[in-house]
């Protein structure tokens, strides 16, 4: 099945058939570039166009995409095992994602090994999936009255620069913030708003009204390393 779709007469891909739903896509650099990029549209847009001869075909894909990667192709680079890629092969693994794709990808977080130790540990400790869920309904809820005279939103990821202006004003200090933190890390503009968005749902959870500055920390922290990229 193509992730994307295509056929002489086209028809939908994963990315389609992922629609309102997660796609999850394991060795994401080990797809094909062309099958990456063909994410941006779908990404960006909640949909994917296939061209042919005979037309255009517009299919809805408004998806959640996770994907993982290991830092490198043998996998154990940047841990206490030998990396045994070239460096060339290292680049190469790594540019395979590009600056556009890694944009469009709200949250990069890197998972460290798990001790064996704690593979056996009792998890007692940890928040409960239900406590979660709630909190995550009660977000939701907030959302739903944010959007409730905007018929086209229902999520803090949907909302343009318009929306983000008029819905989620930020204080001179945060603004200070971000804006300091975007110079330092040479965001572009769609990463720059994406942390907007990203703060205001972190907000959300904590069930406070307006965005503070460790919602944005904590949001920018989410931003890949220029660097591996």
């Amino acid at each position: 099945m193509s992730v994307v779709g295509g056929g002489t007469h086209p028809k939908p891909g994963e990315v389609t058939l992922a629609h309102n739903g997660v796609l999850f896509m394991d060795e994401f650099p080990e797809f094909e570039r062309r099958v990456v990029e063909a994410l941006r549209e779908p990404l960006e847009e909640g949909e994917v166009s296939i061209s042919r001869s005979k037309g255009t075909e517009r299919f809805p894909a408004n998806f959640i995409l996770i994907a993982a990667m290991n830092p490198c192709p043998c996998g154990n680079y940047g841990s206490e095992k030998e990396c045994s890629c070239s460096p060339t092969r290292l680049m190469q693994y790594q540019r395979k994602i590009s600056g556009p794709i890694v944009d469009r990808i709200d949250m990069w977080i890197e998972v460290g090994k798990v001790e064996h130790k704690d593979l056996s540990d009792d998890t007692s400790g940890r928040e409960k999936t239900e406590e979660i869920k709630k909190r995550v309904e009660k977000a939701r809820a907030i959302q739903e009255k944010r959007f409730e005279k905007h018929n086209t939103l229902s999520t803090n990821s949907e909302m343009g620069v318009k929306e983000l202006k008029k819905l989620t004003p930020l204080s001179e200090e945060v603004k200070n913030t971000l804006n300091s933190a975007a110079a330092q890390m040479g965001l572009s503009a769609r990463a720059y708003h994406r942390i907007i968005k990203l703060a205001r749902t972190i907000a959300d959870l904590e069930g406070v009204e307006n965005i503070e500055e460790k919602h944005i920390l904590e949001a920018i922290q989410y931003r890949p390393r220029q660097k591996q990229y």
